[in-house]
Order: structure tokens, then sequence, then C-alpha cells
């Protein structure tokens, strides 16, 4: 009689593969249900999308290798006409689908956090939002003066 008070591989063989199969079917079943949870990196993307469009498409000043400094007068025109003409916006984003459409939300605001613009609709209570939060300097084109700002993109 053996009395060393050793495991025999045997056991240690089958404690190993019930560990590493309870292991496999909680990782797997905390999967199957994470497509019906959410579209949060869904509208992450778009609002990724949508801020890159805006910021350096339609805002930027223009200079090469600057994407982050913006015009004064085409942020402030952006924020006017989506105030106005906020269904044409979604259109223009390309956010108005036939079977998915996507609401909006555009805040400029100083390093302190004060917002100083906001157009689009008001952040719904509840639900996924992804948002994209750029850094940029936005320059007056009346006086030359650059300001530090953020901008916000959310969609929903």
């Amino acid at each position: 009689m053996d009395n060393n008070g050793q495991m025999h591989i045997d056991y240690l063989i089958g404690i190993a593969i019930f560990l590493v199969s309870i292991i496999f079917v909680f990782s797997y079943t905390a999967g199957l249900f994470t497509p019906f949870q959410s579209n949060s990196d869904e509208v992450t993307l778009i609002a990724d999308r949508v801020s890159t469009n805006i910021i350096e498409q339609n805002m930027s000043a223009g200079k090469a290798g600057a994407t982050t400094l913006l015009n004064g007068t085409r942020v402030n025109d952006l924020f006017n006409y989506t105030d106005s003409n906020y269904q044409n916006t979604l259109v223009w984003l390309g956010m108005d689908g036939t079977y998915l459409k996507y609401d909006l939300n555009i805040t400029y605001e100083d390093t302190a956090g004060t917002v100083i613009r906001s157009a689009g609709e008001t952040l719904p209570v509840n639900g996924n939002i992804g948002q994209t939060i750029r850094v940029v300097l936005i320059r007056d084109e009346k006086t030359g003066n650059t300001s530090q700002a953020i901008i916000a993109v959310r969609v929903w």
C-alpha cells in the first residue's frame, strides 16, 4: 500500500478536462446572446464615420496635414444648417435609409466642458448611443485666432 499522499495522474487529468469544459461552456453561452443585446458597435462606427465626414471634409480649414484645424465660419454654417434642416442633414450623411434610420446630435464644447453649440435631436434617456469625440482647433476667420474645442458626434 502506498501512503505517500500523491495524486494519481488520472485524477489530475480528469479535473483538468472538467475545468476546461466548464470554462468553454460559460464562454460559449455568453457569446450566444451578445448579438441580441445591443447595436452599440454599429452606432459607434456610424458616429465615427459621420465625425470624419463633417470634420475632415466639411469643416476643415483646408490646410494639408492639418485635419483638426477647422474653419470657424464652416463650423457655424454646419450647426445652422443642421438646426434648420435636420432631415436633410440625415439624408446628406446617409443616416436616413429605407430600413434603418438613425438620429444625430453634434455638440461643440470648449475645453472646460461648457457647451457652446448643439445641433440635432436631444439625447434619449435610454438606448445605445454611439459617440465619437474629437479635439480640434477652430480658427476665427475674421481675427485669425484659434481656440481649442471638443466636437462630440452622437448617433442612436
